[in-house]
């Protein structure tokens, strides 16, 4: 295997000419955040993290255009000094920009799609090592399909994106009873700009986490203050929680209640980039699912049933979030408006049977995995929950007929490049 770092979008063309003429496979690498194997090849890996740069911008129109190996991370504060912002963004701001939107990467808001849907074009290099410039204009089922592509299409080497006027969020975090928030979740959701909780197994308390956007000035936390909260509490304490549950399994319960009954209010007043994401140390494994919003309560309280059925030892809250529709023809959101259940197990710990239990639960609501996550689906369970997913076939076919960025994951969920194979 080879691994090549190129600077710019002629030196990435060649590179991937330059493996079409010895036969070879090719995949791109962004960050290394997703918990598949999606990435991986065992002929040229290529990553763009060199790319990161602005490349033009037209702060009237909202209108960016950035190298696509820019990390979400890297591209807050290069927006806000052009008084700009990503209009969503999801929790984690590790992802490079193309494989958030390969993975239909989301944030959660009921009013807002996910970063994808805000692409306004897009250059790429397809599997002749030819570039294509993709809009609307010139190639619609082009950009639907390579807005979220799993890396089949190509590499992204630039990205236009539809951006909005910086904004500072209010974010109120406050836990609450989990049958209050299940029975009032419309109001929780259609009332807040931003909304999404988060639910320990074996407990009734849900972290509920309310945004609001407004043009207001930030007041952001002191750096002690935030210390504190996301870094002694929510790292550092939670850390420990979890050695202790995975030293002592049947301990979890006690120990999810624990921290059920620690959780606190708390607020924080800052430009949105800054507030989004948070950084998580503790590490763990994860899946997630999106489905049809309406099923959104139905199928948490069947989650946490089936881990008190099976007495799992599950150290990490449940993550439920939501979000608008869109039309990219493999978005988790496409043509529903959706809710995204997201579990996840401690480091070191067995999670497949709780993975495929969960996984069960979310087929009975169509339920469409994640891109970047754990799942155990495949072509032949999948086409049927995607309606363009024959466009986004034709569109493979043309775009690389050769299967040149084919690895075994997207042969797995996508099927062969080339038909019959």
């Amino acid at each position: 295997m080879a691994i090549e770092r190129p600077a710019g979008e002629e030196e990435l063309a060649g590179v991937v000419a330059h493996a079409v003429a010895r036969g070879q496979h090719v995949r791109a690498v962004g960050s290394g955040h997703s918990f598949t194997d999606i990435a991986c090849t065992d002929g040229v890996l290529v990553s763009i993290a060199a790319m990161n740069k602005v490349l033009a911008a037209d702060p009237a129109s909202g209108l960016v255009t950035v190298q696509a190996g820019a990390t979400l991370h890297q591209l807050g504060p290069l927006l806000a000094e052009l008084g700009l912002a990503l209009e969503n963004q999801g929790d984690i701001d590790a992802q490079a920009l193309a494989g958030a939107l390969a993975t239909s990467t989301h944030g959660t808001g009921a009013a807002f799609a996910n970063i994808s849907a805000r692409v306004a074009g897009l250059r790429i290099v397809a599997g002749s090592g030819e570039v294509l410039e993709l809009t609307a204009e010139s190639d619609r089922d082009g950009l639907l399909a390579a807005r979220v592509s799993l890396g089949a299409l190509g590499i992204l080497s630039a990205v236009t994106l539809q951006c909005v006027p910086l904004y500072t969020l209010h974010r109120h975090d406050r836990p609450l009873p989990l049958d209050d928030v299940l029975g009032g979740l419309d109001e929780f959701v259609d009332h807040n700009d931003h909304f999404e909780f988060f639910v320990f197994p074996y407990t009734r308390t849900a972290l509920t986490r309310s945004m609001r956007r407004s043009d207001e000035q930030p007041a952001p936390t002191p750096p002690w203050r935030r210390w504190v909260s996301e870094q002694l509490l929510e790292n550092w304490a939670l850390g420990l929680v979890c050695r202790a549950g995975r030293i002592a399994p049947a301990a979890v319960p006690s120990l999810n209640r624990l921290v059920g009954s620690a959780m606190s209010e708390n607020r924080v007043q800052d430009r949105a980039y800054r507030v989004y994401a948070t950084e998580r140390r503790v590490r763990f494994t994860e899946m997630e699912y999106a489905i049809p919003r309406t099923a959104a309560g139905d199928a948490v309280q069947r989650v946490l049933d089936l881990v008190e059925r099976t007495r799992a030892p599950i150290l990490f809250p449940l993550e439920v979030r939501f979000s608008a529709a869109d039309d990219a023809l493999l978005s988790s959101a496409h043509a529903r408006e959706t809710c995204y259940i997201a579990v996840h197990q401690y480091a070191g710990m067995e999670f497949e049977s709780y993975f495929r239990a969960v996984e069960a639960i979310m087929d009975d609501y169509d339920g469409r995995p994640h891109w970047g996550k754990r799942h155990y689906h495949s072509a032949a369970t999948l086409s049927g929950r995607y309606p363009g997913w024959e466009r986004f076939r034709q569109v493979r076919a043309r775009m690389d007929p050769d299967g040149v960025f084919e690895n075994d994951y997207t042969r797995r969920v996508l099927g062969p490049a080339r038909q019959g194979i």
